[in-house]
């Protein structure tokens, strides 16, 4: 149905029967005016700098952070991408001893603050670090710098690989044996059959842990300011606290939307030139395990260096900074309470994205309209921006327009949401993917509205997607930091700002225990999340 302006201008009992007839627009129209607020702080930042903002847009400076950027995304995103579908292959499709236990600890990096982590790299591998004291005895003095490029990207993957194993390892379990079996009946190796039919099936997946890794990377700011490298969040970061032009760093999280609308585009059209679900009659079945023969001894040598590099390294060091017994803290940095309230908040934020991301995702999936498409993009655009960004935008409106939520515990959960909604929707959207469009079609027939389309078909066959985006959601509020430091009641912490107090009283050891109970915490999320799909590896 159309609308035209001057019939809506005569009657407006016309939107309002259009909406009746279209709930699901009207909701995802809802949520995309909330989650698009700090777009539209930005612009209104933007249009304050006039003239001499687009000339700072155009400037060498700017024009080398852009590049920077996009350097080390491509890099992350193609590291993290080949390491994580074969991790996600290893851990689901191939018979390894202590497979679960390896598969929670190659997951345990995502759970790693990003600041922390690289600190922890850095002490290990830096040019005076752990490995260069082992080292001494052979003459060497001083390894070489890891700061820059490299040792962002180095970071960066370790700590985002685990965004292509979640969905690709969802469409994995979910994968139906016949289709293999029939390229088998035609003489394909197994090898052919990866790459000729699995690989292209598991393709929206693995645009959906593109596009994820992407965003982390992009409105990253620990690794990037740890490692010395001038990237968009660093680079906002500058303008926000040291020169104090918040119409500039507006400018620049405006290129950075403008690029996350660009993604989002890429990943759409990756996703949608490929079939992925079954056509046939009869019933799909899982795929079974097969064994890796000669690759096993590879394989686990692999996972095993992954695992230290990447975990054992940094829980590592956070042990030795928490036994350390000359450390004393000069605050009372009352975990208990602190841990408590990251728990319940990552808990509530989880579930609210995920009941978000249904009615987006579905409608995403049923709408063929361009413009439609180009809203839902609005919604991958707070995870884009560094939380400093958001934290402002969210500060601006509730100071000035909803001054009743100002510095509640409602207003910090809806920076969270706006932050980590695409984690929920872009697994949402991996798993509807799977789903024939026949089986909600026969529903409707059968005379189901759309709320018990939703209920009785879709939730039930595509909950691993949807448990997988409240596992990334609640692992990544545990350790947000920037939106928690602006947006939290007084007197709220959690494990993460206590971090940042030991940090900016320029006491490294005191962040080992804060440290080991965030990854101690997220790790219990982990095994919640996994033990949903326990039975199906």
């Amino acid at each position: 149905m159309r609308l035209r302006l001057h019939e809506i201008s005569r009657n407006p009992q016309v939107i309002i029967h259009f909406f009746r007839q279209n709930p699901l627009l009207l909701i995802c129209l809802l949520i995309l005016v909330i989650v698009s607020l700090p777009l539209a702080y930005l612009l209104l930042r933007g249009i304050a700098s006039g003239a001499a903002g687009i000339e700072y847009l155009l400037q060498p400076r700017t024009i080398t952070i852009f590049w920077n950027s996009l350097v080390l995304t491509g890099i992350v995103v193609f590291a993290s991408g080949i390491i994580g579908i074969t991790f996600a292959w290893l851990t689901t499709r191939v018979t390894l001893p202590f497979r679960r236990i390896i598969l929670v600890l190659g997951l345990l990096p995502m759970v790693i603050p990003s600041y922390i982590g690289s600190l922890t790299l850095v002490t290990a591998f830096g040019p005076v670090g752990y490995l260069q004291q082992l080292l001494e005895p052979l003459g060497i003095r001083r390894l070489p710098e890891i700061y820059g490029l490299f040792g962002a990207s180095f970071a960066l993957t370790l700590f985002t690989y685990p965004y292509f194993v979640l969905p690709v390892r969802a469409a994995i379990i979910t994968l139906d044996q016949s289709l293999e079996e029939a390229a088998q009946s035609l003489g394909y190796s197994r090898w052919e059959i990866f790459w000729r039919v699995t690989l292209p099936i598991l393709r929206p997946s693995i645009a959906a842990g593109a596009i994820l890794t992407a965003l982390y990377t992009l409105s990253d700011f620990g690794a990037v300011m740890v490692m010395r490298y001038n990237a968009f969040s660093r680079a906002i970061y500058v303008s926000y606290n040291s020169s104090f032009d918040r119409n500039r760093a507006a400018l620049l999280a405006l290129v950075l939307v403008a690029f996350t609308l660009f993604l989002t585009w890429l990943e759409r059209r990756m996703s949608a030139a490929i079939r992925t679900y079954r056509v046939g009659k009869g019933t799909g079945r899982q795929v079974k395990s097969v064994s890796a023969g000669k690759w096993q001894v590879p394989a686990i040598i692999f996972l095993c260096i992954l695992i230290g590099i990447g975990v054992l390294f940094p829980i590592g060091i956070l042990l030795s900074w928490a036994l350390n017994p000359y450390v004393r803290s000069p605050i009372d940095m009352k975990l208990e309470e602190a841990s408590w309230n990251a728990i319940t908040t990552s808990g509530i934020t989880a579930l609210v994205t995920a009941i978000t991301a249904v009615p987006l995702s579905v409608l995403a999936r049923q709408s063929t309209s361009k413009l439609i498409q180009g809203l839902l993009s609005l919604t991958y655009i707070g995870n884009a921006l560094p939380g400093i960004v958001i934290g402002l935008a969210l500060v601006f409106f509730g100071a000035n327009v909803f001054p009743a939520i100002y510095q509640t515990l409602p207003l910090l959960i809806l920076g969270y949401t706006i932050r980590f909604l695409p984690y929920s929707v872009a697994s949402t959207n991996s798993a509807l993917a799977g789903l024939s469009p026949s089986l909600e079609e026969t529903a409707q027939s059968l005379g189901l509205n759309i709320g018990q389309r939703l209920l009785r078909v879709t939730l039930p066959l595509t909950w691993v997607g949807l448990i997988a985006g409240m596992g990334l959601v609640f692992l990544n509020t545990m350790k947000e930091l920037p939106t928690t430091l602006m947006l939290a009641p007084i007197g709220f912490t959690t494990p993460a700002t206590r971090i940042w107090m030991a940090n900016e009283a320029g006491q490294l050891a005191l962040i080992g225990l804060p440290g080991l109970i965030l990854i101690a915490l997220s790790c219990v999320g982990l095994f919640i999340l996994l033990w949903r799909d326990s039975g199906s590896t």
